[in-house]
């Protein structure tokens, strides 16, 4: 996946702000203050907050590819391996 193109995507989201909370390797993207994305800027993953049914049935689905989220509340987010999944299916998540 592009970073720059799925930063670009995100950030035309209505009301959507970026930043470095955590350390300069992870971009998170904000709505109204919430997080809905963390970024690897390595290109190795992200974590996407999930509607908790659809985020069960993506880990059944891609079993190899996406999984709990990485120090995140496991109900309502997952961790998705870039290099495993599709592009439009990660915007589409």
């Amino acid at each position: 996946m592009n970073i720059e193109q799925f930063r670009e995507y995100c950030i035309a989201k209505p009301g959507v702000t970026e930043d470095f909370p955590f350390d300069e390797d992870t971009l998170v993207f904000r709505v109204g203050g919430k997080i809905f994305v963390l970024l690897d800027l390595s290109g190795a993953s992200v974590n996407l907050k999930c509607d908790p049914e659809k985020a069960v049935r993506l880990r059944e689905q891609y079993p190899d590819a996406v999984t709990p989220g990485y120090h995140m509340n496991k109900t309502h987010w997952n961790t998705i391996q870039l290099p495993l999944v599709a592009d439009r299916l990660v915007e589409e998540w």
